[in-house]
């Protein structure tokens, strides 16, 4: 008689296959991951008056502010450019960051007997 399931005398085929899967995306996340963190996004504001940039760690990089953007009577308005600014592109490496997340976890739909 055939034996079937358990574990007794190793992993059965399909859980050794399902590891090494796993193992497989994790390395394919960790290089995803560390691509993303050197990738900038920018976003721009205002009519491109006021630009900012951020890296995939969320980090912001740098702030462009046109002359014409800098009112010392509406300070305010300049600050949501800004505000604005920076958002749109955390928002970026956000989308970036699911984009990637989906790519790798895109198969694990129903593939678990469990």
């Amino acid at each position: 008689m055939a034996k079937r399931g358990g574990f007794p005398g190793g992993m059965p085929g399909n859980m050794s296959n399902l590891m090494k899967q796993a193992q497989r995306m994790q390395r394919q996340m960790e290089e995803g991951q560390k691509e993303l963190e050197t990738k900038e996004f920018t976003a721009k504001a205002g009519g491109g008056a006021v630009e900012a940039c951020v890296n995939g760690k969320k980090e912001l990089l740098k702030i462009k502010i046109s002359e014409e953007a800098v009112d010392p009577d509406d300070v305010e308005m300049l600050q949501d450019m800004i505000v604005a600014a920076v958002n749109e592109a955390m928002k970026q490496a956000d989308d970036a960051s699911q984009e990637l997340m989906g790519k790798m976890t895109g198969g694990l739909g129903g593939g678990f007997p469990f």
